[in-house]
């Protein structure tokens, strides 16, 4: 069982990649998407084991490297940190893939879409549910090549091959961090299996080593490169500049990397890893504060940003954020609940534009939209549940996960923890402000778009808008269904077992009242703020234009600051792009062009062109020339047999 839900969807890339255009794009789409549905139940079934039976496994495929002390299997691990994910990756994906059918029908190139997209869940599967460093690694690169194809899956836009690059080059960054961590981890534990590192990381506690001229705790340095990985892969602060851009694939691309998959890699790897964490109070530390800093800062530019993708893919940043700084103050186990409940809201809310996007002709930005809900009115209903759950309203699935986290880092007693709970909830009324303002730009007010009538505007077709309905299904349910069973007082030894390591008991006690409400009444009061300033209609019309426009510009500073992201782009364009471009540009043109190409090859080639021309010249029939050009011959033939005596 467990092998067939990591190789069916490989099974399903290759066949599309490979035979899709001879056997149809019916046949692509609709084997594609059967195989991952097939993983997707398989995954369930396995998850329901682990809840029931306490089910885990190590399924041994063959060994991979066995050299010296290093011993490599490919293997399938399977405990409850697996099986959630499982269940998270193979069934956002399955809906993904049916969704796609719809969505991309007009696209020439259906068959390597879809081989893409199950190659993509393929390496994810590979990640989550191996047993070693190295094989982690290798559905890492895998999943950083697969969104590589898809980002830059409409390869004659020159905006998506420049974000497919720029996606690529800082996941390296992000994955330097991680490979050198790897390199330490095997240098000082001397094997890179889960169970042997974990095992063996109290005897390093003591453990220094010189990194970069200054001495660090072993466990602390590791645990600080595995993150940076984690930082690059999951787009936070310093290295997310990748993940706005990555809005250029098609939107089940942005659905699969943002809500389920690649980005929630970042967090899984903290996780997997707490018995490392746990014993580097730093490294927790910093893991909380980067959190934090993503989680405040991204929601700051979803508030003014007009292209509908963008929005949702900066609310991916601040969420992930919120699941960092939980892990950060030693929550793991809630930063797993909310990546299980985000997962659902978000894909509902990818594709949920995507249905926006599909109808519009490809229009994304917010401006041009405006009173379509009664033209779409499923896809309108399914958006508002996902943002009902986004920003946490009562008793929805984000109500119990956003909560929980800002609930637990208040208990957590610490300066940090405090610090988390007061930006959780600040960023909780941040997430509920550009909600609604994507909700009520996008669907509400007066339609604004003069190149599309309103009329020619439709619903999307049924198998578009059936995987919205099961994610907002899970949406509603999932957090209020697995809330005991994942953060409950019994869930640590109950479900998580050894998967999950707390070495100091978690704090179950209530929150004080004013924290639990405090939350919830932000969110409802800020659906009426954001009517009466995001919508053009009825008495606001003149008032709220006024108001905004009286805003912006005595905070134009301010606005501009965030519509430009906090000049992150550019920052790094003066401090490394521009500077690696103009070294480049010097090596190219004075050692390629002028030094090894003008002495080298082209040297080469003009010095027998000459000669070759002057050659010609005696080509001309005169018996004297060619007598003359033999007594040079002899000449030079004599000489040399003089020389060698």
């Amino acid at each position: 069982m467990e092998i067939a839900i990591i190789f069916l969807p490989l099974f399903g890339a290759i066949l599309s990649g490979f035979f899709g255009n001879r056997l149809g794009n019916k046949f692509s789409q609709v084997t594609t998407s059967l195989l991952v549905s097939l993983s997707s139940i398989l995954s369930f079934i396995i998850f329901y084991k682990v809840i029931t039976e306490n089910y885990s496994s190590v399924v041994h495929l063959a060994t991979w490297i066995n050299s010296g002390t290093l011993n490599v299997n490919w293997a399938i691990k399977i405990d409850a940190l697996s099986s959630i994910m499982l269940v998270v990756v193979c069934l956002i994906s399955s809906l993904i893939h049916i969704y796609s059918i719809g969505y991309m029908s007009h696209d020439p190139h259906k068959p390597r879409f879809m081989s893409y997209l199950s190659l993509f869940t393929f390496s994810m599967l590979i990640l989550v549910t191996s047993d070693n460093f190295l094989q982690l690694f290798f559905g890492w690169e895998g999943v950083g090549l697969c969104s590589y194809f898809l980002i830059g899956f409409w390869y004659k836009k020159p905006s998506a091959n420049a974000a497919a690059i720029k996606a690529f080059i800082v996941n390296r960054v992000g994955d330097v961090g991680l490979a050198i961590g790897i390199f330490l981890i095997f240098y000082f534990f001397g094997t890179l299996n889960y169970t042997e590192v974990f095992s063996n990381a109290p005897n390093y506690l003591n453990e220094e080593i010189n990194f970069l001229g200054i001495n660090f705790n072993v466990i602390t340095l590791t645990c600080l490169l595995l993150f940076i990985g984690a930082m690059g892969k999951s787009a936070q602060i310093f290295l997310h500049t990748w993940l706005p851009d990555a809005m250029e694939g098609p939107t089940p691309v942005s659905a699969l990397i943002h809500a389920a998959t690649m980005v929630t890699a970042g967090v899984f790897l903290v996780v997997r890893c707490s018995p490392l964490f746990e014993y580097s109070e730093f490294a927790l530390n910093v893991v909380a504060i980067i959190g934090m800093m993503t989680a405040f800062f991204t929601a700051t530019i979803a508030l003014v940003q007009n292209d509908i993708k963008r929005v949702i893919a900066y609310s991916t940043c601040s969420q992930l954020g919120y699941m960092f700084f939980a892990a950060g103050v030693g929550a793991y186990h809630v930063a797993m609940f909310h990546l299980f409940t985000h997962a659902f809201f978000k894909a509902l809310l990818f594709l949920g534009s995507g249905s926006v996007i599909h109808s519009l002709k490809n229009e994304q930005d917010i401006r041009l939209m405006g009173g379509i809900w009664k033209k779409l009115p499923y896809t309108w209903i399914l958006m508002i549940i996902g943002t009902l759950a986004l920003t946490g309203f009562p008793f929805l699935s984000g109500f119990y996960s956003k909560d929980a986290i800002i609930e637990f880092a208040y208990l957590r007693g610490s300066s940090v923890g405090y610090c988390a709970a007061g930006i959780g909830v600040f960023t909780a009324l941040l997430t509920s402000i550009y909600s609604w303002r994507l909700m009520f730009k996008t669907f509400h007010g007066q339609y604004l778009n003069k190149k599309i009538s309103i009329d020619k505007i439709h619903e999307s077709p049924l198998v578009m808008i059936i995987p919205l309905i099961i994610l907002a299904l899970g949406a509603i349910f999932s957090g209020y269904l697995f809330k005991n069973l994942l953060i409950g007082e019994e869930s640590s030894y109950l479900f998580w077992k050894e998967s999950i390591v707390f070495l100091s008991e978690i704090n179950h006690d209530h929150p004080p009242l004013w924290l639990l409400i405090i939350t919830s009444t932000l969110i409802l009061v800020s659906i009426p703020i954001s009517y009466y300033l995001f919508t053009d209609h009825g008495k606001f019309t003149s008032e709220n234009k006024i108001f905004l426009n009286t805003l912006k510009e005595r905070n134009k500073y301010i606005y501009n600051f965030l519509l430009n992201k906090w000049y992150f782009d550019e920052l790094y364009d003066f401090l490394f792009v521009n500077p690696v471009k103009k070294i480049g540009l010097f090596f190219w043109l004075r050692g390629d062009v002028k030094t090894i190409d003008r002495f080298g090859p082209d040297g080469l080639a003009k010095l027998f062109k000459y000669f070759s021309i002057l050659a010609v010249r005696f080509q001309n029939g005169f018996i004297y020339h060619y007598a003359f050009i033999m007594l040079i011959g002899f000449s030079i033939l004599l000489t040399y047999l003089i020389l060698i005596k």
